[in-house]
């Protein structure tokens, strides 16, 4: 049973990631969808992905959910990375990149009257739950007076049930993480750049 003061702003990265956040999330919550992603590059992939996001959302719960977009600033990730542009996958870059994010959504939550917020990072089977939990509980302190959500979605075949949500509303399925240091030379080859 909701109660109404279980408002909760949810940091999405993708529509994939979305799918399983939202479904676990909306039995005990009101969700507002919070797509913040400065990291994401090209342009092109960053509106496909914000895109795919907001039309799964809208299919799957229409007036159920809010979608919200921030501001869109590829600047300010570059400027957060810089001199860790050649870490690997999982290195001090995307430690960087998820701060990044949930500050932004912690922000907007105490701005907003968000007394909770969560993430869709944990989706992922690539991601570090554990540091991403640890960074939003960090933050949560830092802005007195909201709570961070730890969330390991992938947990309980939380990957496999978001790739079936995926196939079922067609939502665009993406090769790589986001920011221009993840996107591989395959993906180039591809035409994904």
């Amino acid at each position: 049973m909701k109660n109404n003061d279980k408002k909760i702003l949810l940091h999405a990265c993708c529509g994939p990631c979305s799918t399983t956040a939202l479904e676990r999330l909306l039995q005990d919550y009101f969700v507002t969808v919070f797509f913040y992603n400065p990291n994401i590059a090209p342009h092109s992939e960053y509106t496909l992905r914000r895109d795919e996001a907001k039309r799964y959302t809208e299919q799957a719960y229409g007036g159920k959910v809010l979608f919200v977009e921030g501001q869109y600033k590829p600047d300010v990730f570059l400027k957060a990375v810089k001199g860790f542009e050649q870490e690997p996958e999982g290195g001090l870059r995307c430690e960087i990149c998820y701060r990044l994010r949930l500050e932004e959504t912690a922000r907007y939550a105490k701005e907003n009257g968000f007394s909770l917020f969560c993430t869709t990072l944990t989706v992922s089977p690539h991601k570090n739950a554990l540091l991403i939990n640890k960074t939003g509980e960090d933050l949560a302190v830092q802005y007195n007076g909201l709570t961070y959500l730890p969330s390991d979605f992938k947990k309980r075949n939380g990957f496999r049930r978001s790739v079936e949500l995926s196939q079922s509303f067609n939502i665009y399925r993406q090769n790589y993480c986001g920011c221009i240091f993840s996107l591989s030379p395959y993906s180039i080859c591809k035409g994904n750049a």
